[in-house]
């Protein structure tokens, strides 16, 4: 619940500290003097939009703290610690800051926040009912919404906005591969006639390299073998003079000279190892010689492969060398796009599924609202009957239609219906109650639909407005009743209504002629009756007054 509310230099208040306590409070007050400021300033709090002229005039910034006891709100200290801003006390702060040029800043319980993370908290703090609410309440939206939190099932919604999801996700899936399919076939026409021309050419990784060594090979096999053959003669096989029997001559020499110059050692040990790699090389130079053939029927295979390698590489815009992977994404890229029509016709059974499964999602929704409407409407009926509607009719209508395009609220119409007369048929609410009846329906709805609230504070800013007599006493004890189990604070010009409060605060303006302050007070017993008489009588307090406004009380 709301524990404590400071407020600093926001529109006409200067300084305001506000103690708040369980049950129901009523805040009264002249017109005009700021009743609803504090639930203005709350309303930031909890995310609301901050501008410039929120700040007082004068002043640099203006600062809202509230203080939340978090005692059996689960909901809250889960999304708190989720969020790491959990302290070790059982409360949490938050506070809002607005800069005289609009820009603000959030924080809870110290950490800076954003707007959305205010909001994200404030659903499990407050819930506020403001002037016009009964307004809202011809909107089918807001219908819903108050059924939905009167039959409390979220398990059931939740559920719903799963298969909801999932089923556009994968409607959007369908759509998409539907709307290239046509982009795709075209393609892979294409592709299926360049893989099998890739496919029958077949050419393997790294074999367009070998293909080209082997083919400059090849082309100069004649000037190898002859030159080759030319070489090994002349180092090794010329019966006259070799290169191999030069050297051995020379080391011949050279060893008979040795005994007499030492130093001709190293250069006979070196030419001795030349001999040696001539000889070896020689060797190895005969066996590529033999194993060297003048095959003009391989030229033939590998030119023509060659040949056709390139032609492939040129026409699909590649380096020969990068053929093979080429040909490789292109297999691929087709194998995709097959599976792809594979999947449109598989995706199509889904759909189907998914559409069926959310149907009975929505109709199990639809079949708790539907035994929760019937609940409420009862309840609603007996409430505003005794708001001087003795004779209205209440009822709602839910009604499961399959055919509705899809949504994550399922597909129920539902509409609230009211008849004030009797013999007068039942119809929508707009079309049939005043105003006044309007404002009571509207208040008897928010009030019993928020019973089932996890929310532990509820504000309801002059939601009575149309309401007097003896309705008005029946609207204070609906709010009383509702604050046995919340914290309600109601802000009011009707002394019926005040004095079903458990706690009563007065807003006083004062101005000086130059500026104007707002003052919330919390009144002790005689200061309410004297309040209370003047709302009764207005500023001039009677005997009769005072007296009315004791038995209002209950004194």
């Amino acid at each position: 619940m709301l524990l404590q509310l400071s407020i600093r230099n926001f529109a006409i208040v200067q300084s305001l500290d506000i103690e708040l306590q369980s049950g129901m409070t009523a805040i009264t007050g002249e017109t005009g003097a700021g009743k609803s400021i504090a639930i203005d300033a709350l309303s930031l709090c909890l995310g609301d939009r901050a501008e410039a002229s929120m700040v007082r005039k004068g002043a640099d910034k203006a600062e809202i703290t509230a203080c939340f006891g978090l005692h059996n709100l689960p909901l809250a200290q889960q999304w708190l610690a989720t969020q790491e801003l959990q302290e070790d006390e059982p409360e949490c702060v938050i506070r809002r800051v607005i800069s005289a040029e609009g820009r603000s800043k959030a924080y809870i319980n110290g950490a800076p926040v954003s707007l959305q993370q205010l909001k994200s908290l404030g659903q499990y703090l407050v819930s506020i009912h403001g002037q016009h609410a009964h307004q809202q309440l011809l909107k089918a939206d807001v219908q819903r919404e108050l059924l939905d939190s009167y039959a409390n099932h979220p398990n059931l919604q939740q559920e719903l906005t799963k298969r909801y999801q999932l089923l556009l996700d994968t409607r959007k899936q369908y759509q998409q591969l539907q709307d290239n399919q046509q982009h795709r076939e075209a393609r892979r026409q294409l592709l299926e006639y360049q893989v099998q021309e890739l496919d029958e050419f077949a050419i393997e990784d790294g074999e367009f390299e070998q293909l080209e060594i082997e083919h400059k090979r090849l082309s100069h096999s004649q000037s190898l073998l002859e030159q080759s053959q030319l070489s090994f003669h002349q180092l090794y096989d010329a019966d006259d003079i070799n290169a191999l029997s030069i050297i051995q001559h020379a080391i011949d020499r050279l060893s008979e000279l040795q005994a007499h110059d030492a130093s001709l050692t190293p250069i006979i040990e070196l030419l001795s190892e030349a001999n040696i790699q001539v000889d070896e090389a020689s060797q190895q130079l005969r066996d590529y010689i033999d194993d060297l053939e003048v095959d003009p029927f391989r030229m033939q295979q590998v030119e023509a492969r060659f040949s056709r390698a390139m032609e492939l590489a040129r026409k699909h815009q590649v380096m020969p060398e990068g053929l093979y992977e080429y040909h490789q994404s292109l297999a691929q890229e087709f194998s995709q796009l097959q599976q792809d029509d594979n999947q449109l016709e598989a995706l199509a059974a889904t759909l189907e599924q998914l559409r069926q499964d959310y149907l009975q999602a929505a109709e199990t929704l639809s079949q708790s609202r539907q035994k929760a409407a019937t609940k409420l409407a009862d309840e609603v009926q007996r409430e505003i009957r005794q708001m001087n509607m003795n004779q209205a009719c209440f009822s709602i209508q839910v009604r499961f239609d399959s055919q509705l395009a899809i949504s994550r609220h399922g597909q129920d119409v539902i509409e609230f219906m009211v008849a004030t007369n009797p013999g007068q048929p039942a119809d929508a609410l707009e079309k049939v109650a005043s105003g006044g009846e309007l404002s009571r329906i509207g208040l008897a709805v928010q009030v019993i639909a928020s019973t089932n609230h996890k929310v532990p504070t509820m504000i309801f800013d002059e939601v009575d407005t149309g309401i007097s007599g003896p309705t008005a006493s029946v609207v204070g004890q609906l709010l009383r009743k509702l604050g046995k189990d919340a914290q309600v604070m109601c802000v009011t010009h009707l002394p019926q209504v005040a004095a079903c409060a458990h706690h009563q605060m007065l807003v006083t303006k004062f101005s000086d002629g130059k500026t104007t302050e707002t003052h919330m007070i919390p009144l002790e017993q005689q200061q309410r009756i004297e309040e209370l008489a003047r709302l009764l009588a207005g500023d001039k307090l009677t005997d009769t007054a005072l007296a009315n406004a004791r038995e209002l009380l209950g004194l």
